[in-house]
């Protein structure tokens, strides 16, 4: 009797450790991170944290990179279609390297450049009170979930995030309330880490828990490539392309930066590369407001006007 009692106690562990599994990879695309991220974590986060990036990352903080720096901040330019003399929004700016760049790249352009951290604001308006571009740079301390009360509506030719897009936990929010500040015929540029889809469920889990990892160490909110589509879809936006970074592989600097700041600050660091999954995807997305109303006019959206 009692060899029976065992046995099915062994068998109903098994089957609520199995429902268990199967419940969380059932959720399809839900991810739930061990710390939820707002924009007061990234804020101290930042704050503590800007002088390990520099060491590491210099004034270009981003993870998907070319050797050549330069080279991808060029390429930026082309793919988020900046021209001279357009007005731009630099949403999650740093310590406004890019925005610098961009500005030299192209010197009639106006750039506002907005980041939440106060040490990263002070930093970034210290390097431009002593470049040349002090006309063309206004850096603003604010959350950019709130563009739309920190900037005149209907007023910038491109919003751009370049790897700041992650931080938020209000996807949907950020999405809408840049549509308010972008002109009609402006466009919304992201480029970021998604997290990996793959068939396999047991694949799957480990990919979620990697993710749920970086997104603890970095109070950061991988986001879901299918829900952002959706979300900038029913805005109403034209969505002109989702695609993988185009660099060549021999330019390509293979994430070792990332690797050498988490190796070295212990953050994020990768305990064991035994079994390990590589759990994202970097994509670039461009979206556009439209000029005219979509409802009413649907005969002209693959028109440009």
């Amino acid at each position: 009797m009692e060899w029976i009692l065992v046995s099915v106690f062994v068998i109903l562990s098994s089957v609520l450790i199995i429902a268990i599994i199967f419940s969380r990879t059932s959720k399809g695309n839900e991810l739930k991170p061990f710390s939820t991220t707002t924009p007061d974590l990234v804020r101290k986060y930042y704050d503590e944290n800007t002088d390990k990036f520099l060491k590491v990352y210099g004034e270009i903080i981003q993870a998907f990179r070319t050797k050549d720096v330069d080279e991808y901040l060029n390429y930026t330019i082309k793919n988020a279609r900046f021209t001279d003399g357009m007005k731009l929004l630099d949403a999650g700016c740093g310590v406004a390297g890019p925005a610098l760049f961009f500005a030299k790249q192209l010197p009639k352009i106006s750039i506002d450049a907005c980041t939440i951290s106060t040490t990263q604001a002070k930093m970034a308006n210290e390097k431009i009170a002593v470049s040349n571009f002090k006309k063309n740079i206004t850096v603003t301390q604010g959350d950019y979930h709130l563009v739309d009360s920190l900037y005149e509506h209907n007023s910038f030719d491109r919003v751009y995030f370049l790897e700041s897009f992650g931080h938020s936990n209000n996807k949907k929010k950020v999405i809408e309330a840049v549509w308010e500040v972008l002109k009609p015929g402006g466009m919304i540029y992201i480029k970021d880490l998604f997290r990996r889809e793959v068939s396999d469920e047991w694949e799957q889990v480990r990919i979620n828990t990697i993710c749920e990892q970086i997104n603890s160490a970095y109070h950061y909110q991988i986001a879901d490539l299918n829900d952002v589509l959706s979300i900038i879809r029913k805005k109403g936006y034209i969505l002109h392309f989702v695609k993988i970074p185009e660099v060549k592989l021999s330019g390509f600097e293979q994430l070792t930066i990332s690797n050498d700041f988490q190796n070295l600050f212990n953050i994020g660091k990768i305990e064991s590369w035994d079994d390990y999954i590589f759990p994202i995807d970097f994509f670039e997305i461009l979206a556009e407001k439209p000029m005219y109303n979509l409802e009413k006019e649907k005969h002209l959206y693959f028109m440009n006007k």
